[in-house]
């Protein structure tokens, strides 16, 4: 690992890389020869960096870390002199060809988006949220780049961050947009004549719009801002739940279920004498449509069940779920806090009366999520908090409420925070949620085949269609012990019962290891991950 500090006011470059000017003159002479009259390339057409062209650059550059493994291809990203007269020397290429993927060379490592081997379970060989008419080019070292807190170091090792199903990593751009808005659009909302807070008025607004493309929602009244997937399931619970559920009525949650998509509906059934039913899972942690089916009757109100299982990473068959509930006339509620980052979800395809999930695992904000629901349920829900913002005529005898979604947003909301999220849903449609789907899928497929030989790891959620968890325990070992020896090598995971008790206890544990893989997580970083779990097993397992 190399560490570059400047020297008076220049920055020093390793050895062999040509200085600062030479760099400049060769890059500006190649990008002559480019089609569009020798203009840099846009961030679109760019592989250096997926960030808008306003992001800044870190505050800090007296520092800079360049990783000499496999995740960074060359010091800063740049070639060296002799590539770039290289580059000079050929005739450019058309856009089309530029974008082709390169042939590796011969005797290069082995990456398993290339050559790998199908891996153990039968999922590594599916990708049923890709769209092949859609393939790009995915540069994951560009990518990397996108994220400041990467280049951190724990315990003298380079960051490792596969805790992504806790809450996900955030892109430049996300950091300097909240930055933006503070530093010039800072005010409340809706109340004002004045320019900021129109300004401010406008950024969350806009960031309401980015939501409802984002969950293919009809409109931006039926997106409404919470502070997370936790508050958006208790907002339906104590909102239309007490409506619209009564004494005898039922309730059906998965085995698979957050504590958030258990306890509302817990309380809720307490208080109103309702009964919880529960979807049971295989071996492999998939629920049973079979034994739903048998589940589902007339006293069946509402189905509030998960996409993707935050404790195993198992895709639930959401679609069918929701016409199965329909059709017993029964309203369903999907909670998509680990799904959003991994697959495209359109709200009005799956069928969903109510959707919700967290900013905070979608490269946002914490503390801003949302509540999908149909208009015409938001139209008859009652509000669940009262104040300012949400009401159109307030006297001591009567208060009249202001339609959805401002009646369920009482109070100044997290408008910053709901801006940032704004800003990494655009993230993340330039990244391409295709793009997104397919490598972590592979990576994902690469990770199981490396992890399942190791003597003594048991993975618990082998189901045949899966999201990008790992959740294994090590015979000998407790699961703190085994996190605590990932964190001396800079590897973050997370070790316990991940807020989902019922599913782990159904598989006999009371917690587990829990890698979680996103995007900008690399093959390299997975046999980081590999070597530390073979040495712990075989200092115990000889």
């Amino acid at each position: 690992m190399t560490i570059l500090t400047p020297t008076s006011n220049a920055l020093a470059l390793p050895p062999g890389l040509p200085d600062i000017q030479t760099l400049a003159k060769l890059a500006s002479e190649f990008f002559a020869t480019l089609p569009g009259g020798g203009r840099a390339p846009t961030p679109d057409q760019s592989s250096i960096s997926l960030q808008p062209a306003s992001a800044s650059a870190p505050a800090d550059a007296s520092q800079i870390v360049v990783p000499d493994d496999r995740v960074s291809a060359s010091p800063f990203g740049l070639p060296g002199a002799e590539q770039l007269r290289a580059l000079l020397a050929q005739t450019p290429r058309s856009n089309a060809s530029a974008a082709a993927p390169q042939t590796p060379a011969t005797g290069t490592a082995s990456y398993y988006f290339i050559d790998a081997a199908p891996a153990p379970h039968s999922f590594a060989g599916v990708v049923p949220h890709a769209d092949a008419s859609r393939q790009q080019l995915f540069d994951v070292n560009a990518i990397r780049r996108d994220f400041p807190v990467l280049q951190e170091r724990v315990n003298g090792r380079q960051l490792v961050w596969f805790d992504n199903a806790a809450t996900t990593q955030k892109p430049q751009a996300v950091i300097d947009r909240i930055s933006y808005f503070y530093a010039h659009e800072n005010s409340n909302i809706h109340r004002a004549a004045h320019e900021l807070a129109a300004r401010a008025t406008d950024a969350y607004e806009a960031a309401r719009e980015k939501v409802r493309n984002f969950l293919g929602a009809s409109s931006p009244e039926e997106v409404i801002f919470v502070r997370g997937a936790t508050e958006a399931i208790n907002l339906v619970a104590k909102s239309w739940g007490a409506k619209h559920v009564g004494a005898g009525d039922e309730i059906i949650v998965s085995h698979l279920e957050h504590h958030a998509n258990i306890v509302p509906w817990q309380q809720l059934a307490a208080e109103k004498g309702a009964r919880i039913r529960v979807i049971p899972v295989d071996d492999s942690g998939q629920v049973l449509l079979e034994e739903y089916k048998k589940l589902l009757n007339d006293r069946t109100r509402i189905v509030a069940v998960t996409q993707v299982s935050n404790a195993l990473g198992t895709v639930v068959p959401v679609r069918e779920i929701v016409d199965l509930a329909h059709r017993a006339g029964a309203k369903v509620l999907v909670d998509g806090a680990q799904s959003v980052s991994h697959m495209r979800v359109n709200v009005q395809d799956l069928g969903a009366d109510f959707f919700v999930f967290s900013g905070h695992k979608i490269f946002g904000p914490t503390g801003i999520g949302v509540v999908y629901g149909r208009r015409e349920l938001l139209q008859d829900m009652p509000p669940w908090q009262g104040g300012g913002n949400m009401i159109a005529d307030v006297t001591f005898e009567r208060t009249l409420f202001q339609p959805a979604p401002n009646k369920f947003e009482a109070g100044t909301g997290n408008i910053a925070d709901a801006v940032g999220l704004g800003a990494a849903i655009d993230y993340l449609e330039r990244v391409g949620l295709v793009n997104i789907a397919r490598y972590e899928h592979d990576l994902l497929a690469y990770a199981t085949q490396a992890l399942t030989p190791i003597r003594g790891v048991r993975l618990v959620g082998t189901a045949r269609d899966k999201a990008s968890v790992l959740s294994f325990v090590l015979s000998g070992y407790t699961t703190v012990e085994v996190g605590q020896a990932l964190n001396q090598e800079g590897i973050a995971v997370r070790s316990g019962h991940h807020c989902a008790q019922p599913i782990l206890r159904r598989f006999g544990l009371e917690a587990t290891v829990r890698p979680s893989l996103a995007f900008y997580n690399t093959c390299e970083e997975v046999d980081r991950f590999v070597t530390v779990v073979r040495q712990l097993s075989a200092s115990r397992h000889v």
